[in-house]
Formats: structure tokens, C-alpha cells, sequence
């Protein structure tokens, strides 16, 4: 039987032709699975190009994280940012560490958490970003740039500190934060504290201004130890002499 939440999801689908003869399908058994496919048909296109849209890359799940390498990471911490819970506040996610500890593993792992869950998402480098933005030449053009990099729910800028930077950079980065603040979330990574940071945007005057923005509301994470890719490296290496030695003595 028809109830006004059975009309309510064929107006939500848009099934101009179903609500325009209502009182004849109204009734009918049909009606109810036909419902069902297109909801769960279109919540899977919907999930397919939000992950198309966020560029978020190959990646290993977080369950495969080695917690017990790193010196100090915070997993406690890394599992309250799972739960997407600072993009209702608008708040802000820094993850600080040299290089290779995990920080754009982690940040993908979020990223694509956020598009399960219905949010739109774009995971980008610093270097691809701000190489973009500085590249264009006509101001309406850098507008809707600008404009399409400060729509998404969850926008991450993936090594931050790994590259040094001219003034129109650092002006461009900022314009993009500043469109973002107190609006929606900006998860960085970066391989410097922020103390640092005017070694990669040197002489910039929006630095700090810049970075007051980003930490105003944000939960700030430091990662410390050996690289992991050092580590699996290493491994490796270790098991070829193995092979070697042991082919060797047969």
C-alpha cells in the first residue's frame, strides 16, 4: 500500500512520469522494488564518481598500518579522524612527519572513508595544486580554479614542505585556505613544522597569516621515526641475500 513517504521517494528520485500518473501506480506491486533499484542503483553511481572525483590513488588500508614502528603516532587520535566527525565543525587535520611514516597513507585512508560516507573529496600534492593554479593566466579562470578547489567537503594538500615555493604561490595557497576557513575541512601533510614553513614559501608576508587559519580549528598530529619505505627497503634486501645464500649452498 501507498504511504506519503512512498510518493516522498519517487519525488526525491524524480520520476516526473510515476508521480504524474500516481493514482494508477499508486498501488501497484511494482512500485516498491522499482523504488529500491533506483535508490540503491544511483547511490552506487553517486559513490562510483565521488571516488572518480577525489583522485585519491592506490593506497593500503589502514589495517595493514605497522603501529608499532613508529616512535610516537597517535592512534587513538588517527581513529577519531576515521570517524570524519571534524568535517561537521569544519576543522582543520595536520599531519607532521618526515618522510615515509605514513602521513599520505593515512590521509587517503580518510579521504576515502569521507566518499563511503557521502562526501565529496579532492585528495591533491601541494606541487600539482599550486602548479595548476600559478600556470593559469586569465583571472576568470583562476576564479573557478579557485573556486572548484574550495568546494569539496574534504579537501587534501599531500606534501606540504617537499618543494620551496614563490611568493604567488604562497599568495594562491593562502587565497584557498582563507576560502575555506571555518567552512570546510583542509587536511594537510607536511613533512616541516609550521616554524619552518618560511623556509617553503621564503619571504612570503602571508605565511603567517596563513598558517593562523589552518591551526585556528584543527587537530594537529605529529608522526616520529625511521621511514617505513627505509624499513621495507631494508627487508627486502635482506631477504635476496637470504635467497642468494641459501641457492647458493644447495
Amino acid at each position: 500500500m501507498s504511504t506519503p513517504e512512498t510518493r516522498q521517494r519517487a519525488s526525491a528520485l524524480q520520476l516526473h512520469g510515476v508521480l504524474a500518473h500516481w493514482s494508477e501506480c499508486a498501488n501497484q506491486p511494482w512500485l516498491h522494488p522499482l523504488l529500491d533499484w533506483e535508490e540503491t542503483e544511483r547511490a552506487r553511481r553517486s559513490l562510483e564518481r565521488r571516488l572518480r572525483c577525489a583522485h585519491i590513488g592506490r593506497f593500503k588500508p589502514l589495517a595493514d598500518f605497522d603501529w608499532a614502528w613508529p616512535e610516537q603516532c597517535d592512534q587513538r587520535a588517527i581513529a577519531e579522524l576515521m570517524t570524519l566527525d571534524f568535517l561537521s565543525s569544519a576543522t582543520n587535520a595536520i599531519l607532521i612527519g618526515s618522510s615515509g611514516l605514513g602521513k599520505t597513507m593515512i590521509a587517503q585512508n580518510i579521504a576515502h572513508q569521507a566518499a563511503l560516507q557521502g562526501h565529496t573529496v579532492l585528495f591533491t600534492t601541494a606541487g600539482q595544486l599550486l602548479g595548476e593554479l600559478a600556470s593559469l593566466d586569465s583571472d576568470s579562470t583562476l576564479r573557478y580554479r579557485l573556486r572548484r578547489y574550495a568546494a569539496p567537503d574534504l579537501l587534501i594538500i599531500d606534501e606540504v614542505g617537499y618543494l620551496s615555493y614563490s611568493n604567488r604561490h604562497a599568495d594562491l595557497l593562502f587565497e584557498l585556505i582563507n576560502r575555506r576557513h571555518e567552512k570546510k575541512s583542509t587536511l594537510i601533510t607536511t613533512n616541516k613544522a609550521f616554524s619552518e614553513w618560511g623556509e617553503v614559501f621564503p619571504s612570503a608576508s602571508c605565511v603567517v597569516a596563513m598558517i593562523d587559519r589552518l591551526v585556528h580549528h584543527a587537530e594537529i598530529l605529529s608522526i616520529k621515526g625511521e621511514s617505513f619505505r627505509r624499513k621495507e627497503a631494508q627487508e627486502a634486501a635482506a631477504a635476496k641475500s637470504k635467497t642468494r645464500k641459501t641457492k647458493g649452498s644447495s
